[in-house]
C-alpha cells in the first residue's frame, strides 16, 4: 500500500480537492494537482538554488529554486513547504505565499507535470544541510545572474523554474 508521501492531491482549475491519485501515476496521465514551490533569498537578494539529486525520477542532477513537492492528503500547502524545505535543504524559515502557478510541462522520462503550484517566499542566512538523497548540490546567486545562467544553458533548469522566475521576480520585485 502507498504510503501519504507517495499520494497527491488531485484539484480542478480552482485548486479545489477531488480526490487523491498516486504521484507516479498523476505524472505519467499528466493529471492537474497541487503543489508547493518555495523560493529562499538571502540578506544579499540571492537566491538559494538546488541541484535535484541525479537519481530523482525526473528532473534529476537540474538546477531549481529552494525546494518544490506536493502536500499530502489533508496537509496545507503551507504546512507541506514548511516540511519539505525542513527535509531537502536541512533548515526551515518563516514564508509567506507570494502567488500560484499554473502550468503544464514535459519533464521527460514520459512524465508531465500539471500542476497548480503555490509559490512561496522565505527569508534565511544560516546553515544549509541538504538531503544528499534529494540534492546533489546547492548555491545562492543572484536573480540577474541566474537569469543569463538560464538563458545560456536553459536544459540545465527545471521547466517550472523559467515558468516560475518572471513571475517570481515580479511577486518580490520590491525585495530583490
Amino acid at each position: 500500500m502507498a504510503s501519504e508521501k507517495d499520494e497527491v492531491i488531485i484539484v480542478n482549475e480552482r485548486d479545489e480537492w477531488l480526490g487523491t491519485m498516486s504521484k507516479l501515476e498523476a505524472h505519467k496521465n499528466g493529471v492537474l494537482h497541487r503543489a508547493i514551490s518555495v523560493f529562499v533569498m538571502n540578506d544579499k537578494n540571492e537566491l538559494l538554488l538546488q541541484q535535484r539529486a541525479a537519481d530523482k525520477y525526473h528532473s534529476g542532477g537540474l538546477w531549481s529554486n529552494t525546494c518544490c513537492s506536493h502536500p499530502m492528503p489533508a496537509e496545507s500547502t503551507m504546512a507541506a513547504a514548511h516540511r519539505r524545505l525542513q527535509e531537502e535543504m536541512g533548515f526551515d524559515c518563516e514564508l509567506e505565499q507570494i502567488f500560484t502557478l499554473r502550468y503544464k510541462a514535459d519533464v521527460g522520462n514520459d512524465l508531465i507535470e500539471n500542476e497548480y503550484d503555490h509559490i512561496f517566499l522565505g527569508h534565511y542566512n544560516g546553515t544549509v544541510a541538504a538531503n544528499k538523497e534529494e540534492v546533489q548540490d546547492y548555491q545562492y546567486i543572484t536573480i540577474e545572474n541566474l537569469e543569463k545562467m538560464m538563458q545560456a544553458v536553459p536544459e540545465s533548469y527545471t521547466p517550472w523554474l523559467h515558468l516560475a522566475l518572471p513571475k517570481f521576480k515580479a511577486a518580490a520585485g520590491t525585495e530583490l
